[in-house]
């Protein structure tokens, strides 16, 4: 049996070492550009997210609608399912307009019943509801303007002092208070001699006025109700309001 020569034993062994160094050179080479690689696809996808969610957020097609979502909107309507604080929330859950005045049910002519349930009517396929709650006498109003208070509905009076606006300025109150009272509303008329200054006092910046003349509480109330309802038509666009 031949033994190979020391001299040659002593270069397999370099040859060896050299071989496992390379290969590991190789290895560590390989963990870079693969780090590398993983790393740049990280950043473009995440630049493709950004850009993909600032195009949805600041672009809406003309068959855009708030009850519609698109396949690839999942997180975007999680976020509106999810908020609390939006317009979006308070459409979705509907809005409450409650008008409170002193009277009669059945005090008013006929004719403005009629009128008012005309719009009552075309109101009623949005998710804008409008209800009248009328009271015996100033007391039982003010206690039921207190409760309203109480459960931190926006309340608004109508009294001649009150601030006047134009139809447009109106519609973004309108809503504006909607969403401060966690989209529900409450309008105080008074009756034959008005609100009464209790109600009045410290309430000086939440009153609204229909305008200088004088009107009657039944016809006061046709005036908001059909205000109420250009409103919501000045929101959606359409081509009542002119």
């Amino acid at each position: 049996m031949k033994v190979a020569s020391r001299p040659y034993h002593d270069r397999m062994i370099r040859f060896g070492g050299i071989m496992k160094l390379l290969a590991l050179s190789l290895s560590v080479i390989l963990l870079i550009l693969s780090s590398s690689v993983v790393s740049h696809c990280d950043a473009l996808l995440m630049n493709n997210l950004r850009s993909s969610l600032n195009h949805h957020h600041h672009t809406r097609p003309t068959s855009w609608s708030p009850y519609r979502r698109s396949a690839g909107c999942i997180y975007c309507h999680e976020r509106r399912r999810r908020t609390t604080s939006s317009a979006t929330v308070i459409i979705s859950m509907g809005l409450e307009v409650k008008i409170r005045m002193v009277g009669r049910k059945n005090g008013g002519e006929k004719w403005l019943e009629s009128a008012y349930s005309t719009y009552d009517t075309r109101l009623k396929p949005t998710n804008l509801g409008v209800t009248t709650q009328y009271h015996k006498n100033d007391i039982e109003l003010i206690r039921a303007v207190e409760a309203d208070e109480g459960k931190n509905h926006k309340v608004v009076l109508l009294d001649p002092l009150g601030q006047m606006s134009t139809s447009e300025v109106f519609s973004d109150n309108m809503y504006r208070w909607l969403e401060e009272g966690g989209s529900r509303l409450t309008f105080v008329i008074g009756g034959a001699e008005g609100l009464p200054e209790s109600l009045k006092e410290g309430r000086k910046k939440g009153m609204m006025s229909l305008g200088m003349m004088t009107f009657t509480h039944q016809f006061a109330r046709l005036l908001l109700m059909e205000q109420v309802y250009r409103a919501s038509e000045i929101r959606k666009g359409s081509g009542y309001h002119k």
